[in-house]
């Protein structure tokens, strides 16, 4: 039986195929074209399979960003373009990105085998508390292999960042209260002033969050996780992982493997290539 461990693994193993598309020159000129530039491509872009939904309804789904960064950029967007018109800038870069990054890679006979395991376990995946997963999965799916292949971990990456919100508002944290205990968690990724700047928040705003989070005992005053800070934060990972399970068990043990198999030369091609060398929102 496929474990959290695993769902984990996989997470992190996979992610570079996706989390690409939000570094990617080949897209931001693409939605640049449309007048749509900055942080403002960020969040049209990965929104516009919802549809033409307003600033409140991203706040809801994508969590951790200060409310006025996305309301600077939404509903704003969909005056410039219709979320159609992103989606297929979106693709388009995200095409273009994949076949600069890897090159001759992307005719190996390994990816299509790849794109269907990846398909696979997208499709045990279940819509019901799922926004962002739901809308994503209504698109229609790539034909070429490297398209299918991104459009399914695109699946798998919003399905677990579902999970992961609910698992978040169990713990009764707010956007600010998230970013500053994961800056403060060991090994969670950005540092504390990229999150801080890249998710719009101000000093002010940042130090009370900080506030907050030592009132309720999560936080010493260095600013680092307390004994129950980290036993919050190991919570919420945990049950991350457990929600995220579904599409891996469905797969079966012997079709992680295999996944992870195949798909490692082209996630290190993607890593290799430099897209994630600039820190900016992704």
């Amino acid at each position: 039986m496929v474990d959290s461990a695993t769902a984990r693994n996989l997470y992190q193993r996979l992610e570079p195929l996706h989390a690409f598309i939000y570094f990617s020159p080949e897209a931001n000129l693409n939605y640049a074209a449309l007048g749509i530039e900055g942080h403002a491509g960020y969040f049209a872009s990965r929104a516009a399979a919802m549809g033409a939904v307003g600033s409140e309804v991203v706040v809801a789904t994508f969590f951790n960003f200060q409310p006025e960064l996305v309301r600077s950029a939404l509903p704003a967007a969909w005056e410039l373009a219709s979320p159609q018109q992103v989606i297929d800038a979106r693709n388009d870069g995200a095409d273009k990105s994949l076949r600069r990054m890897l090159g001759d890679l992307i005719d190996h006979p390994d990816l299509p085998e790849a794109a269907r395991l990846a398909r696979t376990a997208a499709s045990c995946c279940s819509p019901e508390g799922r926004p962002l997963y739901a809308a994503h999965a209504a698109l229609p799916w790539p034909d070429e292999p490297h398209m299918e292949l991104f459009h399914a971990i695109t699946l798998l990456r919003e399905h677990r960042g579902d999970g992961h919100i609910a698992a978040l508002t169990l713990e009764n944290l707010d956007n600010g209260d998230v970013l500053v205990t994961h800056a403060a968690s060991e090994s969670m990724g950005l540092p504390e002033s990229i999150l801080q700047l890249t998710r719009g928040f101000t000093d002010e705003m940042w130090a009370a969050a900080k506030d907050r989070l030592r009132e309720r005992g999560l936080l010493d005053a260095d600013g680092a996780l307390t004994a129950e800070g980290k036993e919050l934060r190991q919570r919420i990972e945990d049950r991350t992982d457990a929600a995220a399970l579904p599409p891996w068990q469905g797969l079966g043990d012997e079709g992680c493997a295999r996944l992870l198999e195949l798909a490692q030369p082209f996630s290190r091609a993607v890593v290799k290539s430099g897209v994630f060398g600039r820190a900016d929102i992704g």
